[in-house]
């Protein structure tokens, strides 16, 4: 087993807790299922927020998904000018047997714009 990051991106509706806790309950859900991973691969995530939301935290999204014994911590994504509005970013750092190369990270809604090059 090695251990891996994979990074992700979601731009949301609105900042509000619905909004948040649904587009990163989306990001979440799809890097674990592109990935083949469950709860228990997972070592620790970090979620970052654009200023503009903070409404909710993304982390309780990830809880209510099953990451109960996984260290997550919320932190505020730089605020560059021009940056696009509304995006949850995640890091998550898994256990797998999956080489590099095989990651997939995961890009949805609007934030796909930010990395065209793995966006999927």
């Amino acid at each position: 087993m090695a251990v891996r990051a994979i990074r992700g991106a979601v731009q949301v509706d609105a900042n509000d807790s619905a909004s948040i806790l649904e587009g990163t309950s989306e990001l979440v859900s799809e890097v674990m299922t592109r990935n083949r991973l469950t709860p228990a691969d997972v070592i620790s995530a970090v979620f970052s927020a654009t200023r503009d939301l903070n409404a909710e935290f993304p982390a309780l999204a990830a809880r209510k998904l099953g990451f109960q014994d996984v260290p997550l911590l919320c932190c505020a994504e730089i605020d560059v000018p021009g940056a696009m509005p509304r995006v949850v970013r995640l890091m998550l750092h898994v256990e797998t047997a999956a080489p590099r190369s095989a990651i997939q990270h995961v890009y949805l809604r609007g934030a796909a714009a930010l990395r065209l090059d793995i966006a999927q």
